[in-house]
Order: structure tokens, then C-alpha cells, then sequence
């Protein structure tokens, strides 16, 4: 079984106890970028822990590409149970990561849908569990996992509470993903104007050099990058370091 690379909750958080519109607070505070995604999904983690009433342990599962991982946990035990299901395949919190429902297991000594996850749950002490998913528009992005060592289950209340919790995780995943292709494009942005940059100086090397028009002096240029199999940006910047060495 893969050791699962995730985040766990920060020490002395077991007993915290906060008033759930004190944690919505929280949570919208925290700017995904500025915070990374893993510290803020561990924060998701530990206020849901700390809010609901009977998270014993909790954990947060994304899906990325097809594929389902754990990315923050309040207890080494949460992961444990999450990573069998993905290595397995089945399990409630993988139901619950792609497809964004919300799957319980209020029983986990006699449940009929899950067997094999809920044997080895019971024998951890797990009496029930529930995921529920984070879904956003036209996809889902993983899940938030509850595992209960007493009884009862979950009840309605706990329930909505949790499925709140899982719309602020889905934000701020949503966030992160924006943010990073924002990232993506300036940085693409950048580096084609100075591309564009380093051209313009070759061309005007060329136009000196050869006594040729612009349009001739990138023809020139295209015509050395497709010869040497080597970038256009590349050779300008040859053509104005020779320039300048000369």
C-alpha cells in the first residue's frame, strides 16, 4: 500500500472546538495562492473536524486527472482507510470524489455495499463513515471523509454541516486552479515578449549586416533555425550576442 503523500493536521487541534460560522470566516479568508492548496485543504480538514458534530477523523481527497489522492488528513488512520480504497478501486470516499454524492456507511459491521472497506474499517473501531463530494460545475474535484468510532451515525444536522464544508473545499479548489493558470499565462507572456524582443534586435543586426529589408532579415533567420533544427529565439540571440561581441 502507497504511503499516502498528504497533509496531516497541525498538533493540538484534536479538542479545538469553534462555532461554524467562525470557521466559514476563516476559510474565506484564506487566499488560495498566497496559502498553498495543501495548507489550506488541511485547514478544511481540521475545522471540519473540530465543527461537526462526531468527525472523529477526517480527510480530503482530490481527483486529479482520473486519479484520487489524499491531500489532508487529521489522522493517520483517515489515510490509511482512503488509500486502500483507491488502491482497491472501490470504497465510499472514491464513489463520493467522482461522482460528487454524498455515500454513508452507517454500519460498518454489516454493510452490504462496501464489505471489504467496511470489515477492515470496523476492525480499526470504525463504526460509520460518510463522504461527501465536492463537486463543481460540470466536474468534481474530490471529496471531504468523516470516520466515526461511536455511535450513532451522523445525524441531519451534522450532515448539512459537513456537505457546507465540502462547497468551501470545492471553492478553493476551483481557486487554486484558476490562480495557477493565471501563473501559467504571464509566465508565457513574458517569456513570448522576450522572444519577441530578442527577434527584433536579430532582425536589426541582419538589416545592418546583410543591407536587407526586416521581412528578408527574418526569412534569414527562419531560414538558419529550420537548417540547424535549433529555436528561432535561440539563434537571435546568437545573432545579437556576436553583434555585440563585435
Amino acid at each position: 500500500m502507497a504511503e499516502p503523500s498528504s497533509t496531516p493536521a497541525q498538533p493540538g487541534t484534536a479538542g479545538e472546538v469553534l462555532d461554524p460560522q467562525r470557521a466559514f470566516a476563516e476559510l474565506g479568508a484564506l487566499v488560495v495562492g498566497e496559502t498553498p492548496l495543501s495548507q489550506v485543504l488541511a485547514r478544511v480538514a481540521e475545522l471540519t473536524r473540530a465543527c461537526v458534530p462526531g468527525a472523529d477523523e477526517v480527510s480530503v481527497t482530490l481527483v486529479e486527472d482520473g486519479n484520487a489522492r489524499t491531500t489532508a488528513f487529521t489522522g493517520r488512520l483517515a489515510a490509511t482507510l482512503d488509500e486502500r480504497q483507491y488502491d482497491g478501486g472501490f470504497g465510499p470516499c472514491l464513489d463520493a470524489a467522482q461522482n460528487g454524492q454524498t455515500v454513508r456507511v452507517d454500519d460498518t459491521s454489516g454493510d452490504e455495499t462496501y464489505p471489504d472497506f467496511a470489515a477492515v474499517a470496523a476492525r480499526q473501531g470504525v463504526r460509520s463513515t460518510v463522504s461527501v463530494g465536492m463537486p463543481m460545475p460540470q466536474r468534481t474535484v474530490g471529496g471531504i471523509n468523516v470516520y466515526r468510532f461511536g455511535d450513532p451515525p451522523l445525524d441531519e444536522d451534522a450532515l448539512h454541516l459537513l456537505q457546507t464544508f465540502a462547497g468551501y473545499a470545492a471553492v478553493a479548489v476551483a481557486n487554486h486552479s484558476l490562480y495557477a493558470s493565471a501563473v501559467s499565462l504571464s509566465v508565457n507572456l513574458q517569456a513570448a515578449m522576450q522572444s519577441r524582443a530578442v527577434i527584433e534586435q536579430a532582425k536589426g543586426v541582419l538589416v545592418a549586416s546583410l543591407r536587407c529589408t526586416p521581412e528578408e532579415a527574418f526569412q534569414h533567420l527562419v531560414r538558419q533555425s529550420q537548417h540547424a533544427n535549433r529555436k528561432l529565439r535561440d539563434l537571435a540571440t546568437e545573432v545579437v550576442a556576436r553583434a555585440a561581441e563585435g
